[in-house]
């Protein structure tokens, strides 16, 4: 877990992975498993995982230093994404993750929700040329909001399903705590997969 990690900023790759490999990101990493998994997979890849509730992000901590080989390519970071710019440089992220966000349900707090078009400019701030935003859910009214505000800002969209576990886009997808939960009741899965436009 890194302190104060905007210190860090444009050079998370060199001071903290020691490596040039691109920095993926999860916001609202939860108790990590997600992140955890994808470190493992793809150690040719430096994963970062945001959380701003201190007793949540403590939980992914301990998860992974309990582990027989903790990635070492995998950091954690209590930062709220509201600042991403902040935190990291110009095309400095390859990829986003938003799983399961906080849908934010009342009208006025729209700007908080995490796939706003406040939070869109926000990525595409700080997302390497190429970079995506990969977001899930089970919330259909905030997939159709995230839809709307991916138009409205430009943002092409590469992927989208209603029904990700009944799907082509099932093979390789990698489940969090809530999605486990989410489908053993039967909820539908929904994945959309965006980057900004290319006149950005």
């Amino acid at each position: 877990m890194i302190d104060e990690p905007v210190r860090f900023r444009g050079c998370f790759k060199e001071r903290l992975f020691r490596n040039d490999h691109p920095v993926y990101v999860e916001i609202g990493c939860g108790k990590g498993s997600f992140i955890n998994a994808l470190a493992h997979l793809h150690p040719e890849n430096n994963y970062i995982g945001i959380e701003k509730m201190s007793s949540v992000l403590l939980r992914a901590v301990q998860k992974a230093e309990a582990q027989e080989e903790a990635p070492s390519n995998l950091l954690f970071m209590r930062f709220d994404a509201e600042r991403i710019t902040e935190l990291f440089a110009e095309g400095e992220v390859s990829g986003i993750y938003l799983n399961f966000s906080d849908p934010w349900p009342k009208d006025r707090h729209h700007k908080r929700r995490l796939t706003s078009r406040e939070f869109l400019k926000r990525y595409e701030a700080v997302l390497a040329p190429g970079g995506c935003v990969e977001f899930k859910t089970d919330n259909t009214a905030l997939f159709d909001f995230s839809l709307e505000e991916a138009e409205a800002s430009g943002w092409e969209i590469i992927l989208m399903t209603r029904d990700l576990h009944h799907s082509p886009y099932k093979e390789g997808n990698i489940m969090t705590e809530y999605e486990d939960r989410f489908v053993t009741l039967g909820n539908r899965i929904m994945k959309l997969v965006m980057k900004p436009g290319e006149d950005r």
